[in-house]
């Protein structure tokens, strides 16, 4: 139990999120007026939330892709044929992506669901990972791989609501900078729905 003046162990309140009512989130929240067309098929894909000595593992990935260059993003991907199951994709793309040894990874549980703009249907797989990590960064796809303390993304105050033109028209859309990293979209709504169900210290 938790004594007046204590500080919470902000995994301790990531891990409430697991506990919580979820519903799935989108690309679209913030856009009521789009309309997704009937019958629209999402390509199944995850990603992994991975948390180390209460900082969240993120990568930034390389600027030289054609789909998403240089913006921040958990290890992930779309799932393989040869995928046992969800959380294996998480666990290989992220072994693939920054080295991250699976059998130092314990899987806490799942995330609400998030819709991308892309056509993904992406599960996020909230993980505490133990031992040390040297992170290896994937050649061509990761330029970077750094880390943010989960205490600055339990934090409302921290996100805020921006939007720039996409296909035409006004996007917007959860952004929650850190340092010179600046942290948006698919990402950025992820880490908003933890927030938003781990609630208040």
């Amino acid at each position: 139990m938790t004594g007046r003046g204590a500080v919470t162990d902000p995994l301790e309140r990531a891990l409430r999120a697991l506990r919580a009512a979820r519903a799935p989130s989108s690309d679209y929240d913030l856009n009521p007026g789009v309309v997704l067309p009937e019958g629209r098929r999402l390509r199944a894909a995850a990603v992994l939330v991975p948390v180390r000595e209460g900082r969240v593992i993120l990568t930034k990935r390389s600027s030289k892709l054609r789909h998403h260059p240089g913006q921040i993003a958990f290890p992930g991907g779309k799932q393989d044929a040869g995928d046992p199951d969800i959380t294996a994709t998480a666990l290989r793309e992220a072994e693939e992506e920054i080295g991250l040894d699976r059998r130092s990874v314990e899987v806490l549980g799942f995330l609400p669901r998030h819709e991308t703009v892309t056509g993904f249907d992406v599960t996020p797989v909230l993980a505490r990972v133990h031992g040390a990590f040297e992170p290896r960064a994937e050649q061509g796809e990761v330029d970077e791989v750094f880390d943010v303390p989960l205490a600055h993304f339990l934090e409302l105050g921290q996100y805020r609501v921006e939007k720039r033109r996409w296909r035409g028209d006004w996007r917007r859309y959860y952004a929650v900078p850190y340092g010179p990293y600046y942290i948006w979209g698919a990402t950025a709504r992820i880490l908003r729905n933890l927030a938003d169900l781990a609630g208040p210290e």
